[in-house]
């Protein structure tokens, strides 16, 4: 049947199936590629206005005594700007490229769920127009883009600008959760044959950590940011002295994410330089075992160094210690990769393009950074220079050192894959001088300055400070900056109508993404290829030809479905043939009742925000309910003489692995919860509160037992849908539904019994705590009904038991937050005096 379909046909065919709608319709497409190119033209334009307000920053402190911006417009200048550059700009922009690149690196057609990642992009969109907005009305987030407490509480912070930036950040984040989980599939799923994990690109690894990173820690900030609104709106005294809150815990709750971020940002750009230094030096990259080893260390040790961005706030000394050393213990894994990247280069025939200037600006600049960082891990030194511009320095130089410079060498690397066309190498040299050197005259002279002692986040400063001329030689490096990057964006516009047509592979690639014509097909690959090693274009040069001509997996199109395969986690090896959802306007819808439920919650409209969130909720239930079959599929033929199950009648099928991703986040912010309520506790000024919650045993048993029962009820009805017991696995689902309702009812009363959440921090918390378990059993109950119905419906069966196995696992989680949860409430009052 494969012999008989020309190369022609066979696009053709796919591309009726994987095409984007025309027009305005175009808004309701899926396609990674379409939603990759989003997200990094929407991160472009968040950069440019993080780069005008920079600019703003250094025209006022060019001088001092300067009157350009007061202190108003000042504080809401400099907040934006980081909120922007860190949180519109960095981890978007990255997420774009890695939307893009990693199913046509993997050998797949598409993400894992094409609709959850359009959804993360109308979540990111309409976040930052939330903060966008603020700014336009003069009513920006001023606080700084960290937010301190009790700086950015009521009562300093009495406007709405503070609630702007919880909101908007609060919204975008969503996003980039749902872009890890999404990630985190992909890669361990969505594979070509033969591709195990030890033949993944390298730029694979180190998005799987990132997206790693990312589910882990993003839900301390989310968690800080809702705590944070909480007290802003209803006088939830978290972070209030007076009444058991302690500001630290903030501290604590936003570098739990800040420290890992800055990871979360430099990986991803490290791997694409561990994708391109190899192209450039036509060999393998040395030591990939190596470097694999030494970002998954990075991954864990991100997370234990949060605390010496607080040694200035008196930390006991044994965990000042700790801190440090882990802070300097973090190099040696970076130093393995900047090795290997150097043993790449040295041994190989290195080819000098364009983006090979940006390569090795980051290789310099990211040193001076690192040096700069071990400095700040020594505590008698960060106590000194705590707060100066010396920290803004390092702190540029490892951001822009280890992530722009790699994002413009990836721009001019994947730009003719982007495009088919090639950039300008004598505009792009110009732009890359001008930026490289405008970055030195900004930010070395910022070293001098903050040894010198000048304070961060100041809008003016005494004349007979001796400041002048190294800030002024700052501003003008600035706008050197700005002019290259100008020059930059100017030739990469320029180029796609000017540029000269690029060749399939320009550069000599080694990876999988250069085997497809350029611009790519909506499908990626008309037949998926099958991998021998890590650079499969080296391994064999026919690669793409063969793909297109129907010789390699899933060479049969398949009329009205989008298909791709799924592998074995570990050796590669093909497990299911996957369906794919094509265009639908769900996700737009979604993310509308999304923002709708965060705007009115932003003008304290709270009925109508329980509104949007019912919408949201209809949504996403009327969005599960379109997948599935109503009949068992029969096997799929995959290759020569192979048949695979479709993924719906398959064990581990991507939506299992979804669920279980979507959990590994939701621990991490129930985590941070509890680690909230021990701090606090342990820590805070003002404990014991004047009353405790005294719980009667009854109460107690109810909420441990209800949902305990639930997940019995969903795992006895998993056995009965096992055996082909229709009507017994219906009862056990129902049973679970009612016994999840129990549970509800039960946390509420544990809600009633709770003194005033505004009297005490104690309070706060555990009403905090209530809320969280009880919102678990309620979206259990719409689930267990949910699978009931759908196994009405036909759409559950032997074979195709996913979604009572997804429900299952999510009761079971809730189970542990319910027995916690108890045990957390009836221990505080017996631990602590």
């Amino acid at each position: 049947m494969t012999q008989e379909i020309s190369a022609v046909a066979r696009h053709h065919a796919l591309d009726a199936d994987w095409g984007t709608p025309p027009g305005w319709r175009s808004l309701s497409a899926v396609n990674h590629t379409t939603v990759g190119r989003r997200f990094i033209v929407a991160a472009l334009f968040f950069f440019l206005v993080g780069g005008v307000l920079a600019m703003l920053i250094r025209a006022q402190i060019a001088t001092s005594g300067n009157a350009f911006l007061d202190s108003n417009a000042y504080n809401q200048v400099f907040t934006m700007h980081g909120t922007v550059m860190m949180f519109l700009f960095a981890i978007p922009m990255l997420e774009g490229f890695s939307f893009y690149l990693l199913p046509k690196m993997l050998g797949a057609r598409d993400m894992a769920y094409p609709r959850l990642g359009a959804y993360a992009w109308w979540c990111y969109l309409f976040g930052g127009l939330i903060l966008m907005g603020g700014m336009a009305w003069g009513v920006a987030p001023d606080s700084g883009w960290f937010m301190y407490t009790p700086l950015s509480s009521a009562t300093y912070q009495p406007g709405i600008n503070s609630d702007i930036w919880l909101i908007g950040i609060t919204f975008a984040e969503i996003s980039a959760v749902c872009a890890a989980i999404e990630l985190i599939t992909t890669i361990l799923k969505f594979r070509a044959p033969g591709m195990s994990l030890t033949r993944m690109p390298i730029f694979a690894w180190y998005m799987l950590i990132t997206a790693g990173m990312i589910l882990v820690g993003f839900p301390p900030l989310i968690l800080g940011s809702i705590l944070l609104e909480l007290e802003r709106a209803f006088g939830m005294p978290f972070f209030e002295v007076a009444n058991g809150g302690d500001p630290l815990l903030w501290q604590h709750l936003f570098w739990i994410f800040g420290h890992p971020e800055v990871y979360i940002i430099f990986l991803p750009a490290a791997g694409m330089v561990s994708t391109m230094i190899p192209t450039f030096a036509q060999r393998p990259l040395e030591g990939y075992v190596w470097v694999v080893v030494a970002v998954v260390a990075m991954g864990f040790l991100s997370f234990g160094l949060w605390v010496h961005h607080m040694f200035a706030v008196g930390i006991p000394q044994m965990a000042v210690g700790f801190f440090s050393a882990a802070s300097m213990l973090v190099a040696i894994p970076t130093a393995v990769q900047f090795f290997a990247w150097l043993g790449t280069l040295w041994s190989g025939n290195v080819r000098f393009g364009l983006p090979m200037l940006y390569l090795g600006g980051f290789l310099v600049i990211f040193v001076i950074g690192g040096l700069t960082g071990v400095m700040l891990a020594l505590v008698p030194f960060n106590w000194q220079a705590h707060d100066t511009h010396f920290v803004v320095a390092h702190l540029h130089y490892v951001l822009i050192g280890g992530m722009i410079f790699p994002v413009l060498a990836a721009t001019c690397y994947w730009m003719p894959h982007f495009t088919g066309r090639l950039s300008s190498q004598r505009a792009g040299t110009c732009a890359f001088w001008l930026i490289f050197l405008g970055f030195n005259l900004t930010f070395l002279p910022m070293h001098l300055t903050g040894l010198l002692g000048m304070p961060r986040r100041v809008y003016a400063y005494p004349a007979d400070a001796g400041w002048d001329t190294l800030n002024l030689v700052s501003s003008m490096g600035s706008f050197i900056q700005a002019i290259g990057f100008a020059v930059f964006l100017l030739d990469m516009l320029l180029h796609v109508r000017l540029g000269r047509p690029a060749a399939r592979n320009p550069w000599q690639a080694g990876t999988m993404e250069w085997a497809m014509p350029t611009p790519p097909t909506n499908y990626n690959f008309a037949t998926i290829p099958e991998v021998q090693g890590r650079y499969p274009l080296w391994d064999d040069a026919q690669l793409g030809v063969d793909a297109a001509s129907g010789k390699h997996w899933l060479a049969a199109p398949a009329p009205g479905h989008r298909q791709t395969l799924s592998v074995d986690v570990i050796t590669g090896s093909p497990q299911s043939v996957v369906e794919l959802p094509g265009p639908t306007w769900l996700p737009l819808y979604a993310g509308l009742a999304t923002g709708l439920f965060f705007i009115c919650l932003l003008f304290k409209a709270y009925g109508i925000a329980m509104v949007g969130a019912a919408l949201a909720l209809l949504l996403f239930l009327r969005w599960a309910w379109q997948g599935g079959l109503r009949d068992d599929p029969a096997p799929v033929h995959a290759g020569p003489g192979v048949w695979l199950p479709v993924h719906l009648a398959a064990s581990g099928a991507p939506g299992w692995w979804g669920m279980c991703c979507a959990l590994v986040g939701n621990a991490a912010l129930y985590g941070s919860l509890l680690f909230g309520a021990l701090f606090l506790q342990t820590m805070a000024p003002n404990w014991p509160p004047a009353t405790w919650l005294d719980l009667p045993a009854w109460l107690g048993i109810l909420v441990l037992a209800a949902p305990v029962f639930a997940v019995a009820a969903a795992h006895w009805a998993c056995r009965a849908n096992q055996r082909g017991l229709a009507s017994q696995r219906d009862l056990g689902l129902v049973a679970a539904a009612i016994a999840s309702a129990i549970g509800v009812v039960a946390f509420g009363c544990v809600l009633a019994a709770l003194p005033p959440a505004s009297r005490h921090a104690y309070a706060a918390v555990t009403t905090v705590l209530a809320c969280y378990a009880a919102l678990h059993c309620g979206v259990g109950c719409v689930m267990a009904l949910h699978v009931a119905l759908r196994g009405r419906a036909g759409f559950v069966s032997v074979a195709r038991r996913l979604e009572p196995d997804v429900l299952r696992l999510w009761l079971a989680y809730t189970a542990l937050v319910a027995i916690t949860a108890a045990a957390t409430l009836y221990a505080m009052p017996r631990i602590m005096p």
